[in-house]
C-alpha cells in the first residue's frame, strides 16, 4: 500500500490495539512440539501464499511441497525476495492440475496436510471431494475457524462461515462433529458448544431452532459424541452467562462456551469477521472432513493467523494418526 492511499484511508482506519493473541501463541507452542507435516502446498503462485508457506516451513511447523508452475512460483519468490533453496517444487501447468496433483500425493500418504495457494477454494475443494482419487470420508466437507478473541477468556471454534451456504440438519450433524473434532485436536476434551439462533426457544416458523433442537436430541442418542451441546441459544445467551440467566436458562454453556455453530454460512462468516476486525480478534482457518487437514486462510491473513492455520493443521493430523 503506498503512501498516497495510507494518507486516504488513515483518518478513517480502526485503532488498533496493542493486544496479545496467548491462545494462537498456545496452539503454535504445541505444533513446534510436534513433527513438522509434510504439507502440499497447492498453486503457491503469488507473494501471499508462497510467503506463508515459507514462513511456517521455517518455523517448524510444516515440510512444504511447493505444487505448481515452477517459472511463477520462482519469478514470485524472486519477486519477493524469498530463498526456494531447501524446497521441493512439483512442476505443473496451471491450477487445476495443481489441485489434482496435491489430492493424489495426499491420498497416496506423501503428504499429511493441504494448504491453499492462489487459486479458488471451490477449485481446490472440488479435487478434494473427486469421487475418483480424492480425499472424501462419511463426513462433509466443514470450515472451522479457530480464533482467539483477546476479550474472551478461552479459544473459540466458529463454524461454518466459508463452505457450506444453506446446510441441512444432517449437514449440520457433521458441521458440528467436524468442529468437535477439531477441538478434541486441540486439547479441548469435552468442548461445550451453542447452536445459534435469533432466540433461545424453539419456534415451529425458525428453522434453525427446530435444527438445534434436533442437534441436541442427536447428542443424546449418540448421533454426534465428544461435546456437551445446547441450542437453540442466541449469541449473547451463548456468550455472557449473566444474559442466559436473564432469560432463565439454566445450562453449562452460557459463559463458557468452546463452539459457536451458526446456522448459515452468511451469518457465520459475518459474526466472524466482526470479532475479526471490531474487536482484534485473530483466526486460524481449517477444513475439516477429509482424510487430511486442509489449511484455508484468506488472502487478507497476517503472518500469525496463517502460521497457527498450519499449526492447527499439525495438531488435527496428529490426532489423524498421520504423526507419530
Amino acid at each position: 500500500m503506498n503512501d498516497a492511499i495510507k494518507k486516504v484511508l488513515a483518518p478513517h482506519a480502526l485503532e488498533v490495539k496493542d493486544v496479545k493473541h496467548f491462545q494462537l501463541e498456545s496452539i503454535l507452542q504445541q505444533a513446534k512440539d510436534a513433527p513438522p507435516v509434510p504439507t502440499a502446498v497447492v498453486h503457491p503462485a503469488d507473494i501471499n501464499s508462497l510467503q506463508g508457506a515459507i514462513e511456517a516451513a521455517e518455523a517448524n511447523i510444516i515440510i512444504p511441497y511447493l505444487v505448481g508452475p515452477e517459472k511463477k512460483i520462482r519469478a514470485v519468490a524472486e519477486q519477493g525476495g524469498l530463498d526456494l533453496h531447501d524446497y521441493v517444487i512439483i512442476n505443473t501447468e496451471h491450477s487445476h492440475e495443481s489441485a489434482e496433483r496435491s489430492v493424489r500425493m495426499a491420498f497416496c500418504g506423501e503428504v499429511h496436510a493441504l494448504m491453499k495457494g492462489s487459486l479458488g477454494t471451490a477449485e481446490l475443494l472440488g479435487a478434494v471431494v473427486s469421487k475418483t482419487g480424492g480425499l472424501r470420508t462419511e463426513s462433509r466437507l466443514s470450515h472451522v475457524f479457530v480464533m482467539d478473541v483477546p476479550s474472551y477468556h478461552k479459544t473459540l471454534f466458529i463454524t461454518d462461515a466459508a463452505i457450506n451456504i444453506a446446510p441441512n440438519l444432517m449437514d449440520k450433524r457433521d458441521i458440528l462433529q467436524n468442529a468437535i473434532d477439531c477441538a478434541h485436536a486441540l486439547g479441548v476434551e469435552l468442548p461445550k458448544a451453542a447452536i445459534l439462533s435469533a432466540v433461545e426457544k424453539v419456534k415451529p416458523n425458525i428453522q434453525s431452532t427446530l435444527d438445534a433442537a434436533a442437534l441436541c436430541k442427536m447428542m443424546d442418542r449418540g448421533q454426534l459424541t465428544g461435546a456437551i451441546v445446547d441450542g437453540p441459544l442466541a449469541f449473547d445467551n451463548a456468550i455472557s452467562l449473566e444474559a442466559a440467566l436473564d432469560k432463565g436458562i439454566k445450562s453449562p454453556v452460557p459463559g463458557d462456551v468452546d463452539i459457536l455453530m451458526a446456522p448459515d454460512l452468511e451469518s457465520g462468516n459475518m459474526f466472524a469477521k466482526q470479532l475479526q476486525y471490531l474487536a482484534n480478534a485473530k483466526a486460524a482457518g481449517i477444513v475439516m472432513g477429509a482424510r487430511v487437514p486442509i489449511i484455508l486462510t484468506s488472502r487478507a491473513a497476517k503472518s500469525l493467523e496463517r502460521l497457527s492455520s498450519c499449526a492447527v493443521a499439525v495438531m488435527v493430523a496428529r490426532k489423524l494418526g498421520r504423526l507419530e
